[in-house]
């Protein structure tokens, strides 16, 4: 009698354990799942490029200050910019017309 309702319960274990498995592997195969699976890695991915593109950039700078220095260059002082790091006039620049019938 004692063998009997042991191996019932675990085989309802069992049963419940493999349905819960099942069920979270169907959530996570689910069509909106992956969808947001998909962004979070492509913003991850965005996040490395970023700091990629800054790591570069720095030594891109540092590599130039070398090079600078080794050849005697002085570069030349660049105007100081307000607090959040973007100039606040733009430069205006020459008015050049696409109109490709203008000169005929």
């Amino acid at each position: 009698m004692f063998r009997r309702t042991f191996w019932f319960t675990a085989g309802a274990a069992a049963g419940v354990w493999a349905t819960t498995k099942v069920n979270r592997k169907i959530r996570q195969l689910a069509p909106e799942s992956l969808a947001a699976q998909a962004a979070d890695k492509a913003v991850e991915a965005g996040h490395r490029i970023k700091d990629f593109a800054l790591d570069v950039r720095e030594g891109m700078a540092r590599r130039e200050a070398e090079l600078g220095e080794a050849l005697g260059l002085e570069a030349p002082d660049a105007p100081a910019l307000p607090a959040g790091g973007t100039p606040t006039t733009r430069p205006t620049l020459p008015y050049h017309s696409y109109n490709r019938n203008e000169d005929h």
